[in-house]
């Protein structure tokens, strides 16, 4: 019985670093090209941050109470459900905000996010597209 244990907690570490393959990772731009998130794994999650933004959207989210776009940290402890679809919350900067996002992976170099206030009232969409 021990040396099962033993290779049980042995396996372990190994699992839980275990490459992720999802295309997801990476640094996208929004519809305007006005902001650049990285996103990147981060422990057992998803996330992302902020690594460019415009005069426009720093001013913008200064506005909503962010005055440190740049940065700062969108999305935050994203799952996977399935081969192409991620979800979990997203920080608004403008309007100082977070809500729960679904992400899915179109291609290799696009991503939608889905939104919505409060139970499936009030929602948008946005496409978001790989970095070169």
């Amino acid at each position: 019985m021990r040396p099962i244990i033993i290779a049980l907690l042995l396996a372990t570490p190994a699992l839980a670093t275990a490459p992720d393959t999802s295309v997801t990772y990476g640094v996208w731009q929004n519809p305007n090209n006005s902001v650049h998130a990285r996103v990147e794994r981060c422990g057992t999650k998803m996330c992302g941050v902020v690594v460019w933004a415009n005069e426009k959207a720093i001013a913008d989210a200064a506005e909503g109470g962010s005055p440190n776009l740049v940065g700062m940290s969108l999305l935050h402890s994203f799952t996977q459900v399935d081969a192409t679809h991620w979800k979990g919350k997203v920080f608004i900067p403008d309007v100082g905000k977070t809500y729960s996002l679904k992400v899915t992976e179109i291609d290799e170099d696009t991503l939608t996010g889905k939104g919505c206030l409060f139970g499936g009232i009030g929602c948008q969409s946005q496409t978001w597209t790989r970095v070169k």
